[in-house]
């Protein structure tokens, strides 16, 4: 897909002076609920209302969504507040009953995203459509994957086309819901910077106490807006009820963030250099997060050799790891002194953690 700068042009439409911001609760769960919801969020920051319709869980036997009957209540909440409003959708059917409830934007799961196949169909539905359409990342961390859904809806002629960073599944148990992988979106955006690009804090953190700071990533490294999953009273919301916050909470929210706004060409210098900072801030969190990783094998080596009873330095196999390192580090274009430096560094740290557990 070429660089166009037609997909940012909807974004611009908007005339926003901050962030476009998408907020509402997780699924709709009665017309009061979303009409109150609502209301609450008319006279904020945002300017899109959300809510699930229909909820692909997991597992069954969890709240699945109203279904077509809750597009009826976002119809009402638009004509009462004048939001425009927005839903997700997983199959062809769902985009058939969206353009007939006049949904203004309409987004792709991460669960949908992953199929090409359900992609071109929901593509054939929307061929032509003026309606933004919203791509959220695929389950698993796989760019091309994410690339292929937005290729694939740009063939049918739809040009309001953006993407929802939401973070990534994993095994393993982290701080987040879904780790974000900023490197991720990080890259999409340097490929494609007239792509509008969307941060879904909610489903990033999976609870609300870090979802401020998810946000202020995002805008640090210029994200174009935010979707925030929001409740009037989240504690007994249907669905996610730990990851959504309440609109007095998405207001102060929007106050306290930090938004850079370029206006001369020391502030724009100001600009490229707080986001280049903070793109090597995401890379350092994850050396760190490696570096712990490393040194938990590094003790479970240390419990194997004490209970085999065999010396903690192993010459040999140190010196196949030191030629192996310096050799793909020269690969990066990085010096055979600094890999020296950093991996005698490591090295040793893997040591004291050994001794530590044989002389326990």
């Amino acid at each position: 897909m070429e660089n166009k700068k037609e997909l940012r042009t909807w974004l611009d439409d908007f005339k926003l002076n901050h962030p476009l911001v998408i907020a509402g609760p997780c699924s709709a769960e009665t017309e009061e609920q979303v009409l109150k919801i609502a209301h609450e969020l008319k006279d904020t920051d945002a300017t899109v209302l959300r809510a699930g319709i229909w909820k692909p869980r997991t597992r069954p036997g969890n709240f699945e969504g109203v279904g077509a009957l809750g597009l009826k209540w976002l119809q009402k909440a638009k004509e009462e507040t004048g939001m425009l409003i927005a839903t997700e959708v997983a199959n062809k059917d769902h985009v058939k009953l969206a353009l007939e409830h006049d949904v203004d934007i309409l987004w792709i799961g991460a669960r949908t995203t992953v199929s090409p196949f359900i992609i071109q169909e929901i593509a054939d539905a929307l061929n032509g459509t003026d309606k933004i359409v919203l791509v959220k990342n695929p389950v698993n961390p796989d760019l091309p994957l994410w690339l292929g859904a937005i290729e694939r809806l740009y063939t049918a002629n739809i040009k309001k086309l953006g993407v929802i960073h939401r973070g990534f599944s994993t095994y393993e148990k982290t701080r987040y819901r879904n780790n974000p992988e900023w490197q991720i979106p990080i890259e999409l955006q340097n490929r494609f910077p007239d792509l509008p690009l969307i941060c879904d804090p909610s489903h990033i953190a999976g609870r609300r106490d870090i979802i401020f700071d998810i946000c202020q990533t995002a805008l640090d490294l210029n994200f174009d807006g935010l979707m925030v999953e929001t409740h009037y009273d989240p504690d007994n919301a249907w669905s996610d009820a730990k990851q959504q916050i309440t609109p007095t909470s998405l207001i102060q929210m929007m106050v306290d963030l930090k938004v850079r706004k370029a206006t001369d060409t020391e502030a724009d210098y100001r600009n490229a250099l707080n986001t280049l900072r903070t793109q090597i801030d995401v890379v350092d969190h994850q050396l760190i997060d490696l570096l712990g990783k490393r040194m938990k094998i590094a003790d479970n080596i240390g419990e194997l050799k004490k209970e085999k009873n065999v010396a903690i330095l192993q010459t040999k196999r140190w010196n196949e790891i030191l030629g192996k390192m310096i050799l793909e580090g020269e690969e990066r274009g990085l010096s055979e002194e600094f890999i020296l430096k950093m991996f005698k560094a490591i090295h040793q740290e893997s040591i004291n953690h050994q001794e530590k557990i044989i002389n326990s």
